[in-house]
């Protein structure tokens, strides 16, 4: 860690914006703490992503179901497409659940509670500062002055 401050004296002209210099006093192993509580999160939105795609997955598979019933009637075969469109189209994946209230529950309960107490640590330690630990290791990773190294986008 860098252990720079927030001060715009203090930051060099091509490091990183204020939104991205950790606050005045903001100890390292705070920014550390934060960081793993960041790489949380970002955990937890790659699931996220893998349930909206198991939802979708679901939801593609029942309709393509539907497809295939209606092609078994279609050569012959009316019991066993009766029986799949009766037992299996359609039905719950979880008791009382299609896929789409899975994601509403999860949306709105532990998705929701993660998000917000990830976002009051901030809020608390930091000023609100998103990505100060990635923002600081860019700073001690990146060659300073050679082309791709540049601490951010040119103005303008």
């Amino acid at each position: 860690m860098t252990g720079q401050d927030a001060s715009p004296e203090a930051a060099p002209a091509d490091g990183p914006d204020e939104a991205h210099r950790r606050p005045d006093g903001l100890d390292d192993a705070t920014v550390e703490a934060l960081g793993k509580l960041s790489e949380a999160l970002e955990v937890m939105e790659q699931a996220r992503g893998f349930l909206y795609g198991f939802h979708r997955l679901t939801g593609k598979a029942d309709l393509t179901l539907g497809e295939a019933v209606e092609a078994l009637r279609d050569a012959g075969h009316t019991d066993v497409a009766d029986r799949i469109e009766r037992e299996l189209v359609g039905r719950n994946v979880i008791e009382g659940r299609w896929t789409f209230q899975i994601v509403e529950d999860f949306d709105d309960g532990y998705y929701a509670l993660f998000r917000s107490l990830e976002k009051d640590a901030r809020d608390r330690l930091a000023a609100g500062r998103r990505h100060l630990f990635e923002a600081e290791m860019k700073e001690d990773r990146r060659t300073h002055g050679e082309p791709g190294h540049e601490a951010r986008p040119a103005e303008g």
